[in-house]
């Protein structure tokens, strides 16, 4: 699996958040459409049905201060051995029918802080595969085409948004 931007992308599907394990819940992209694994009943919709995808209470910071902020969560862990889950964030889905669906994703980045180019960037990809204009199958590709399950440079990873954003 790799991470770019808000997104963990696997062979087959594209998680908002990290993927989730156990009980816990997630957001799930697939060619098909959202699914939300974890809640019960497990919830899906086909892109025709999505109309909104938004994502909530994501640390931003700049990379100085994303770069300090991880050093620092990284020296508290090496003090105390105390280690935390990575922060959670809010991602709601709003279908054409107007139901809403909130849950909660655990961040997919180490310290769970992202760089406003790859959050801004996230979430106009979240709006163009909502609305058409790109397709998860781009995403999917690339993972298949990048055959390691490496998360690419930060650098990298903001092309890649670009790319998909037409940007």
């Amino acid at each position: 699996m790799a991470m770019v931007g808000l997104f963990w992308i696997t062979e087959d599907c594209v998680y908002v958040g990290s993927e989730p394990v156990g009980m816990a819940t997630g957001v799930r992209l697939t060619e098909h459409g959202v699914e939300i694994p974890g809640l019960r009943p497990e919830k899906a919709w086909s892109w025709n049905e999505v109309r909104l995808l938004e994502v909530r209470d994501v640390a931003v910071r700049s990379a100085a201060r994303r770069f300090v902020s991880m050093a620092f969560d990284t020296l508290l862990v090496a003090v105390t051995g105390d280690g935390e889950l990575p922060p959670a964030y809010t991602v709601r889905v709003e279908t054409a029918a107007g139901d809403e669906t909130e849950v909660s994703v655990l961040s997919a980045v180490t310290g769970g802080i992202y760089t406003r180019e790859e959050y801004d960037n996230s979430l106009a990809l979240l709006e163009r595969l909502t609305d058409g204009r790109t397709n998860i199958a781009d995403l999917l590709a690339w993972r298949r085409d990048h055959g390691m399950d490496d998360t690419p440079p930060r650098e990298e990873r903001e092309a890649l948004l670009r790319k998909w954003t037409g940007v």
